[in-house]
């Protein structure tokens, strides 16, 4: 009898605990704060002929903010900033390529059971617009236009409100070579999509995880 007793208190105290650890995970993930470095690859259809950067370009700088409505699904907003060159055999040229996109998120990791405990998918996607800037003598060269943007990442929780991630998103750029008229025959410019691969670190900022 007291042994069953003893039973019965063990898991009321193993509930508990649980219950309050899945409280503090919640407030820690509500909102959360992200930065992210890597590299990238302009894809070679966004340059005029004879003109085309490098296959790995560095750096890529991505910085958002996100915000979980519930525990599966939330949005972000988020701004990133690429540079890349010209490749060997290509025209010289430096450009920047800046960019700012809103994004739905879906968290699908309760319905994937094979991943490990502290491992958490994100697939992300939104629209956003893109500014191109070339340096040097080119920066007449300079293009705005509307992106859509899809990415996957891999976060690991280190603990309750840090963890890493990598980011593996494509940057479809809304334009064609056809949109725009360039000086100096488009050396420079750039009207195209962008492939980045960034590791970065994720901190939790305040508030539940979701809220009904």
């Amino acid at each position: 009898m007291k042994l069953n007793l003893k039973l019965r208190l063990f898991l009321f105290l193993v509930f508990c605990v649980s219950l309050h650890s899945n409280a503090q995970f919640k407030d820690t993930s509500k909102w959360k704060a992200l930065f992210a470095l890597g590299f990238n690859y302009p894809t070679t259809d966004g340059f005029v002929d004879g003109t085309y950067a490098q296959p790995v370009n560095f750096p890529t700088v991505n910085i958002g903010i996100q915000h979980m409505f519930k525990r599966t699904y939330g949005v972000k907003l988020d701004y990133g900033f690429n540079r890349f060159k010209n490749d060997d055999g290509s025209p010289e040229f430096k450009i920047n390529y800046s960019r700012i996109n809103t994004q739905f998120v879906f968290d699908p990791t309760e319905y994937l059971g094979f991943l490990p405990l502290r491992f958490r998918t994100i697939l992300h996607a939104g629209p956003g617009f893109s500014f191109v800037k070339p340096l040097g003598c080119l920066g007449d060269n300079k293009q705005s236009y509307l992106n859509l943007l899809g990415g996957l990442e891999l976060h690991y929780a280190i603990n309750e409100k840090v963890s890493v991630y990598t980011d593996i998103a494509y940057i479809y750029g809304l334009t064609s070579l056809d949109d725009y008229d360039p000086v100096l025959d488009g050396l420079g410019a750039f009207n195209g999509s962008v492939f980045n691969v960034t590791f970065g670190i994720a901190v939790s900022l305040s508030g539940c995880q979701y809220c009904d």
